[in-house]
Order: C-alpha cells, then structure tokens, then sequence
C-alpha cells in the first residue's frame, strides 16, 4: 500500500492520508469543498460540488489516474434537497451519479465526494 498526498488538495483533518493505492486501486477520503489554497469553503452548494471534484481530480492525478478511471463514488449531502444542483455539476466530473442525505458533514459542508478508482 502507498499513501497519495498533494498540495493541490486540502489536507487531512483527521489521522489519515487524503488516498492510498493498493492492489491498483486508489481510495481517497471524502473530499470536503476546501480551497487547498486558502483554507475556505465556497457558500452554494454548485460552488461547493466544484470544489469537492476538483479536490477528488487532485488526489486522482497525483496517483497517476482521472476522472475517466473512477470506478465508484460516493457522495454526501447536507440537505437532499441540493440534489439536482449538486448533479447539475457532478455530471461535467463523473458519468454516474449515487448520492444520498446526511444529518451533518465535517466544518459545515453542503457536500463530501470520496472515489474509487484504477490507479
């Protein structure tokens, strides 16, 4: 197993790496909306799903693979109602489109996307 970090994706909050590669596979953590930049969240949930992807696309390309190789997602949302906003941007990332409500996310997020993909 290898741990994936990069810069161009907010670091763990927590004791864990924001991937790891095994057995040709790359699992990230859920990726939270965080600018890697500044350390901020956007405020709509179409900005925040941008940022979540954008974090994922990172992770993925650090490890040597992309969006095209994702052979599973799965994404948290705040609020079901955010649904067709957060798919209206999900879909510009990633061909399939799995998420379901949660009661609450990590420093107030609208939404969390971790991966599965060939690494």
């Amino acid at each position: 197993m290898k741990a994936v970090e990069t810069k161009n994706a907010p670091g763990a909050i927590g004791p864990y790496s924001q991937g790891i590669v095994a057995n040709g596979l790359l699992f990230t953590s859920g990726q939270l909306p965080v600018d890697p930049e500044t350390g901020d969240m956007p405020a709509t949930i179409e900005e925040q799903a941008v940022q979540s992807c954008k974090n994922v696309g990172a992770i993925l390309e650090a490890a040597g693979s992309n969006y095209d190789k994702v052979v599973k997602t799965t994404c948290f949302l705040a609020d079901i109602n955010d649904f067709a906003a957060f798919n209206s941007v999900y879909a510009d990332y990633f061909t399939s489109k799995p998420a379901f409500a949660v009661k609450d996310l990590p420093k107030g997020a609208l939404c969390e996307i971790e991966a599965i993909a060939e690494a």
